[in-house]
């Protein structure tokens, strides 16, 4: 049985290197629709930065994806598209990879999030 978001019928999306995605597919994420269309992209050195965009594009219109997880370096090479995605749903979260640690200044959700408070906001 596959993890699914909160909402039945919604699925995690990855977009990472062969050990991201094949820990999330061991873990249940992987499905594939009745289009034959998988939830996650395997990148490795061959596909191409618009390949990359073209899946998290599908992703993104896809009804039964609630989270897009993605590792934060395929992010950057996308930037442009996260930085449009401004739906709550699904949800756009940048992971670490095993070559590079997260840096949470490029993540473009803290980066919003911070937009949405001021210091008052703390105190």
């Amino acid at each position: 049985m596959a993890i699914r978001a909160a909402q039945k019928g919604r699925l995690i999306a990855v977009i990472g290197d062969e050990d991201t995605c094949t820990g999330f597919v061991l873990g249940g994420i992987g499905e594939i629709d009745k289009n034959r269309r998988p939830n996650f992209l395997v990148v490795d050195k061959n596909t191409s930065v618009p390949e990359i965009e073209e899946v998290f594009k599908s992703f993104i219109k896809r009804d039964d994806v609630a989270i897009i997880l993605i590792n934060q370096t395929y992010a950057e090479m996308i930037r442009h598209a996260i930085d449009k995605h401004t739906e709550p749903i699904p949800a756009v979260l940048e992971i670490p990879s095993k070559d590079a640690p997260y840096d949470a200044s490029k993540d473009s959700i803290l980066r919003r999030a911070k937009g949405m408070f001021s210091a008052e906001d703390f105190r």
